[in-house]
C-alpha cells in the first residue's frame, strides 16, 4: 500500500507544533501500525531527518502506552485493540491517515505524539492500592470467600491499562472511566473496603486537581476502550463517591 501520513510533530510542550505530511510506500497490510511508523523513521534517519517520536513498550496491547489518535479515535479505527495491535489491513491502499497525540489538558506533549499521562500515576498513588501489614500476618489468598460475580466485576475492572483512551475520546477530558475502574477493583473485594472511604475521595480530588474534566455521559470513553471497561463502574465509582461523601 502507498499511503499519505499527516502526523503532528512538535518539538517540545512550548513548542506550538504542526501537522507535517510524509509519503510511504510498500506498505504491507500484515504490519501493525507501529511497525509502520518504524519504518518511516528508518526512512527518516536515513535521509537525515529527524524521526518521529511516539511511545510504545510492550507492543502486545498490556502496557497501554502507544497511545495515538488516528483519524479521529483513539487507537484507531479497530475496537477492543491497542495501536499496536492495529494492522494495516484496516486501511486501504491510497489512504491519507491523520496521526496525531492524545489531546488533554492535563496529557501535555512531552514530543510528536508522545504525552505526559503521569497525572493517571498521581491519581492511583491517592488512593490505588490497599495498606497492609504482611510481616509475619500473611494468609492464605483464599481464607477470605469473594462472591464469584464480585471477584468476576472486581477482575473486569482490574483489566484497565491506564491507555488514555477515555480521556482523548471524551469531549470534557473526563478521566472518570479510568478512576471508576481502579476504585472499582478494590470497591468490589473485601480487602478493598477497609479504607473505601479514604480511596474514593482522595482519587476522585488528585482527579480534578490534575485538571480532568467531569462525565456527561456520553459513552465515548467505554466504546473507545481497548479494553471494554464499562461504564458501570463510573456509576459504582459514584455511589461510593456518595457513601463516603455522607460518612464525612
Amino acid at each position: 500500500m502507498n499511503l499519505t501520513l499527516k502526523i503532528w510533530r512538535q518539538k517540545n510542550a512550548n513548542d506550538k507544533g504542526k501537522m507535517v505530511d510524509y509519503k510511504i510506500s510498500d506498505v504491507s497490510p500484515d504490519m501493525s501500525f507501529l511497525e509502520m511508523l518504524d519504518v518511516l523513521n528508518e526512512q527518516l534517519i536515513n535521509s537525515g531527518d529527524e524521526p518521529v517520536a511516539f511511545d510504545h513498550d510492550c507492543r502486545e496491547g498490556i502496557c497501554g502506552m502507544c497511545s495515538l489518535y488516528i483519524n479521529g479515535e483513539a487507537h484507531g479505527p479497530d475496537r477492543g485493540v491497542t495501536t499496536c495491535q492495529l494492522h494495516m489491513r484496516m486501511f486501504k491502499d491510497g489512504d491519507t491517515i491523520y496521526i496525531e497525540p492524545f489531546r488533554a489538558k492535563a496529557f501535555p506533549v512531552i514530543k510528536d505524539l508522545v504525552v505526559d499521562r503521569s497525572a493517571f500515576d498521581r491519581i492511583q498513588h491517592a488512593g490505588g492500592f490497599i495498606s497492609v501489614n504482611t510481616s509475619g500476618n500473611t494468609i492464605d489468598a483464599n481464607a477470605i470467600p469473594v462472591n464469584k460475580e464480585d471477584a468476576d466485576e472486581a477482575f473486569s475492572a482490574a483489566t484497565c491499562i491506564g491507555c488514555g483512551a477515555c480521556v482523548a475520546s471524551c469531549k470534557n477530558s473526563s478521566a472518570m472511566l479510568f478512576v471508576g475502574a481502579k476504585v472499582s477493583q478494590f470497591a468490589l473485594l473485601p480487602q478493598g473496603k477497609v479504607e473505601a472511604t479514604d480511596r474514593v475521595l482522595n482519587m476522585v480530588k488528585q482527579m480534578d486537581d490534575e485538571g480532568f474534566g467531569n462525565c456527561t455521559n456520553t459513552g465515548a470513553c467505554e466504546v473507545e476502550c481497548p479494553k471494554g471497561i464499562s461504564l458501570e463502574n463510573i456509576a459504582r465509582m459514584n455511589r461510593e463517591y456518595l457513601t463516603a461523601s455522607l460518612k464525612g
